[in-house]
């Protein structure tokens, strides 16, 4: 076998052997027909890893975008795509990423087409560029994923190939699979490829410093991450005294409503090998393990938690896959959180189970929550998903259980019509919320999607497919409440110039809201609707853009009143290393019913005004320097003050319910350094603040005044390096 080298130039005989992939077809848009401009790629099992080249044609004609990213950005360019599931068995899959600049996306893949980026794996690439086109060469490590014992000294992956063309959005494949179908995983192509054996011990020590500069003081910590792979069943990462202070920065947020804001997790622990975890319940981002929880607001109330140590064991045993996940907070009132799963897979089906509990000292409090799950996949047209989950709490002598159960069934009819029913049930007493996350219970939701594609557009169309889905949706509570009733239509349209739009309009009859009082009556909604738009416009010279906008009525005078929000945010390319974007936003948000205390609300007209700035200079793969800046300012000017009856109606009250103004800040300057893969000096400056008001300043006021917040200002220097042994 010749000996491979990650150099981005394919030398004479050095992929002998390999399997050699032309037969890419067009799946953006989803025609199936032959790509645009020629494509081929070379797969080779290598004792190092799973090596694998592309060859792509890109004569002097056709645009080349050189833009480059941070890791894990999003861009419109021209990239290559290796897709692999390393079991074959369309449970979990890992997606490699690297762009004609050399920048790089890696992401797990999970429920058949659910991508997540906040996984990083350590593995090689190279690119490598001439006057008719480009070459990429990738290794990626038997040891970057746990995977089953092979057989016989051979085994079977799925596997997935694509490339795309920036200046046009064109996206080539083999074999013929899309991640907008119900199925995506599944449809990866089995190859068979000789199995090699690899083990890595990895520990990575880290050193940070940080210095508090609004209330003085200096902290320092030190700890370190290990990951340690005997053999390609097995994987154990552990860390000690971790620093999970976040070098990236969260959003900024303004939650008035009764169902909690998600953030993503990007600590380097809970992102490895989290995707066996993946226990989704199939309605937005709710799921049995949050990992936010571990590390969150202390149960006593004073602050973040610190957490002393965390493990997780990952592994296989033919045809089951199991994992253990333990955290353990810190103090007297340190919470801990035990996490088991579970999962088998047959010819045509999936189950598995998970098992949780999180023991709250403080509280006095434990709470257990199993989920069994089960995916059906009886032919290529059907799949069927569902999951049941129960829990109990018991806190200061008291138990309670609760149930839940969901269920979504999809029928590809053919490649142009596909139909989606889902099932959920949530019970009122169901919490999972103790280390999961579930923006409400006490819901019975179901809704019927029929799906259209239109792919064979005339070359003249500016467009190169749309999508139409066509939603009726109806929500009730346990008490027979309509919550919602709505009819829904989306429309999603690719250009032939790289760029898309998106169109959704939601039609709702009369229902009510069991939420807003927090448990103090329900109040009876109006009809509405809402119309969402949004338009991106990849780079063309200088200048890349996404707009969007949205008008709606509100729950109380329904279409009487339009509220609306613009979005605008232009990039500015200075070179294709170094951007700004000068993001804006303002809504107008009329009626906004805002809970006060017991079944009293607030109606509100509210303004908002918000930038969202960002600066990037990604010097080169290894340097990259961010400024990140986010300004808030919003006023609610009271007009009328309502109590919530047993009628379901909201009575005009005198009750006292004063104006208000908010200001939010959030701003962030991050250097990083990639000293080795996965090893990285951080420096970053942060300063936030967060002032709410029992007065009326008109927006542009406290939009002004947010920039001197500083509740926050610190200076954080993090080192991390990656040993292997």
């Amino acid at each position: 076998m010749a000996k491979v080298k990650i150099d981005g130039r394919m030398a004479p005989g050095e992929w002998a052997g390999a399997r050699h992939i032309t037969q890419f077809r067009d799946v953006q848009p989803l025609t199936g027909k032959p790509g645009s401009l020629p494509t081929e790629a070379w797969v080779l099992s290598t004792p190092k890893g799973l090596a694998v080249a592309f060859r792509v044609t890109q004569p002097p004609g056709v645009t080349r975008t050189h833009q480059r990213t941070r890791r894990d950005e999003e861009a419109q360019v021209d990239r290559v795509n290796v897709m692999i599931d390393f079991d074959g068995d369309g449970r979990t899959g890992y997606d490699f990423t690297v762009a004609l600049s050399g920048s790089v996306i890696d992401e797990v893949i999970t429920n058949e087409s659910s991508f997540n980026k906040d996984w990083d794996g350590d593995w090689k690439h190279a690119v490598s560029e001439d006057a008719q086109g480009w070459t990429v060469e990738m290794l990626i490590p038997w040891y970057i994923a746990p995977m089953r014992r092979a057989t016989n000294g051979q085994r079977t992956i799925g596997l997935y190939l694509d490339r795309v063309i920036g200046s046009t959005g064109e996206r080539m494949a083999w074999p013929t699979a899309s991640f907008t179908r119900a199925r995506f995983l599944s449809d990866f192509h089995k190859v068979t490829l000789p199995s090699y054996r690899q083990s890595l011990l990895a520990v990575t020590p880290y050193v940070s410093a940080v210095h508090d500069q609004v209330h003085g003081g200096n902290q320092f910590k030190t700890g370190a991450d290990i990951f340690w792979k005997p053999n390609g069943q097995t994987q154990l990462t552990a860390t000690v005294n971790p620093d999970f202070g976040q070098v990236e920065s969260d959003d900024l947020v303004v939650n008035f409503g009764a169902e909690e804001t998600f953030f993503s997790d990007k600590r380097p622990f809970f992102t490895e090998n989290q995707g066996l975890f993946d226990f989704g319940l199939l309605i937005d981002n709710s799921q049995l393990i949050y990992t936010r929880r571990v590390g969150g607001p202390a149960d006593d109330g004073s602050g973040p938690a610190d957490i002393a140590g965390a493990l997780k064991l990952n592994g296989s045993i033919g045809d089951t896959h199991y994992g253990v996940l333990s955290a353990q907070e810190s103090g007297a009132a340190g919470r801990t959180f035990d996490a088991l799963r579970v999962s088998h897979h047959f010819q045509t089906q999936t189950v598995g189970a998970l098992l949780t509990r999180v023991d709250h000292p403080f509280l006095d409090r434990d709470a257990t929550v199993l989920g069994v799950d089960h995916v059906w996949q009886p032919n290529a047209a059907w799949t069927v998903t569902s999951n049941v989950v129960g829990d109990t709490i018991r806190q200061r002598g008291a138990t309670t259980h609760g149930s839940g159960a969901t269920s979504v069934i999809q029928y590809e009819m053919n490649p142009r019509w596909t139909q989606q029913w889902l099932v959920m049930h949530f019970g009122k007493s169901l919490d999972i919320n103790d280390f999961g996350y579930l923006p409400r219970n006490n819901l019975n939701y179901v809704h019927w999607e029929v799906r259209r594609r239109f792919t064979d557009l005339p070359a003249s169309s500016v467009y190169a497919s749309h999508e139409w889905r066509w939603r009726i949706i109806n929500m009730t509570n346990d008490q027979g409440l309509t919550l919602q009733r709505q009819f829904r239509i989306i429309s999603n349209n690719e250009r032939r110039d790289g760029g898309s739009d998106f169109l959704q309009l939601n039609l709702d009859a009369p229902g009510h809201d069991d939420l807003l009082t927090r448990g103090h009556h329900v109040l009876r909604t109006r009809a509405n609707a809402n119309l969402y738009a949004e338009r991106s416009l990849p780079r063309h010279g200088a200048w890349a853009w996404d707009l969007s906008a949205s008008v709606s009525g509100n729950d109380l005078t329904g279409l009487g009143r339009i509220g609306y929000e613009v979005e605008v945010l232009p990039t500015y390319f200075f070179t294709d290393s170094l951007s700004i974007t000068p993001g804006v936003s303002y809504t107008y948000q009329p009626n906004w019913l805002i809970w006060q205390r017991d079944n009293l609300v607030g109606s509100f007209d509210g303004r908002t005004l918000e930038l969202d700035a960002a600066l990037n200079w990604n010097v080169s793969e290894r340097q990259e320097l961010r400024v990140r800046l986010q300004a808030l300012g919003l006023d609610a000017r009271m007009r009328q003050a309502y109590q919530v009856g047993a009628d379901m109606r909201a009575h005009a009250t005198t009750q006292p319910v004063e104006d208000f103004s908010l200001r939010n800040l959030g701003f962030q300057i991050r250097y990083r350094y990639q000293l080795a893969p996965l090893s990285n000096l951080y420096i970053v400056y942060g300063r936030g603040g967060y002032a709410l008001e029992p007065l009326l300043t008109s927006t542009g006021t406290q939009f002004r005044q947010s920039f001197n917040l500083r509740d926050s200002e610190q200076f954080l220097i993090k080192l991390a390096y990656r040993f292997e042994l």
